[in-house]
């Protein structure tokens, strides 16, 4: 049996994430496109949900860390009026029995809603869903609540920066949310419904921005499939140096090339130019190659990522 030669691709790509399709599907899908087996991603995207899902490829699978603290910006649809076991139209859905909204002249309660949902820009404990990949006791919630358990959840600190954009077709919503890292959108439209004392359900979600990455630079699976057939996927990779670039860049010096590629500490005086201490972080290059990004200690220079 003749074994399938693998590619190497090392870098970020930006996929543009379809519904429907689970965030592990996507890397399924573009082992099979890529030929390349060390692949992975950060920021999981619920199946119903899409838009922005960062790839790692190669090397890259190195860098998840640094990108987990990520802000993000989503654009959401909501309905009010309902309530659902998963917080999204997706579940098991109940119509509110005591709805205020329902008899509220169209105009105030347009009013009311826009203030209730702009009342949640600020920092606040959000409690999650049951259905939410968090792990309690070694298991993951929603394993629990596929088993029609319901455990005690603690509630996270999360910060609404903005919403923007709130259109009310009552008893549909829409807005803009910008948000720290680890903020479930479902969960703020079911805060936003018990604020109202109507219940509220996520009906609709995509992720636009993540970091520094946006949705007008991504790529959708079958997009990625035609650039690999015409030979232009390379290019569209984001390489790893330039993810990097806001870290300061030094060279190494050529009798110290070994110290850094064998992955040691490196002294401050290893590089072709003069040392400054004011970053945590280095990015060291050896003949014009990223090699590794180096961590201050204080005392002398630590690997942290290496590359090569």
């Amino acid at each position: 049996m003749v074994k399938m030669k693998q590619n190497n691709y090392n870098g970020i790509l930006i996929i543009n994430k379809e519904k429907g399709f689970t965030s592990f599907d996507v890397v399924a899908k573009l082992r099979g496109i890529l030929k390349q087996k060390k692949i992975g991603h950060t920021g999981t995207l619920d199946p119903d949900a899409t838009g922005v899902l960062v790839v790692l490829l190669g090397q890259a699978t190195k860098l998840s860390e640094l990108l987990s603290s990520d802000t993000k910006v989503y654009t959401v649809g909501m309905r009010l009026g309902m309530t659902s076991d998963t917080d999204d139209i997706s579940g098991n859905v109940n119509e509110s029995e005591h709805n205020p909204l329902s008899d509220m002249d169209p105009s105030n309660r347009s009013i009311l809603i826009e203030e209730t949902v702009m009342s949640f820009v600020c920092e606040y404990m959000q409690l999650p869903p049951m259905y939410a990949a968090i792990k309690v006791n070694g298991r993951k919630l929603y394993e629990y609540a596929r088993a029609g358990m319901e455990v005690e959840r603690t509630p996270r600190k999360i910060r609404i920066f903005d919403i923007s954009d709130i259109v009310v077709d009552y008893p549909d919503v829409s807005f803009n949310v910008y948000c720290s890292k680890g903020t479930y959108i479902r969960s703020l439209c079911r805060d936003i419904g018990e604020k109202l004392e109507s219940g509220g359900l996520m009906t609709y979600l995509r992720r636009d921005v993540t970091g520094d990455f946006s949705i007008k630079d991504a790529f959708t699976l079958s997009e990625v499939e035609s650039l690999v057939a015409d030979g232009t996927f390379e290019e569209k990779i984001i390489p790893i140096n330039d993810f990097l670039k806001d870290y300061p860049e030094y060279h190494i010096k050529p009798d110290c090339s070994k110290f850094l590629l064998n992955g040691n500490k490196l002294g401050y005086d290893s590089f072709t130019q003069d040392y400054e201490k004011k970053d945590k972080y280095i990015r060291v290059l050896c003949d014009d190659e990223l090699v590794a990004l180096y961590e201050d200690t204080g005392s002398a220079l630590k690997p942290c990522k290496m590359f090569s």
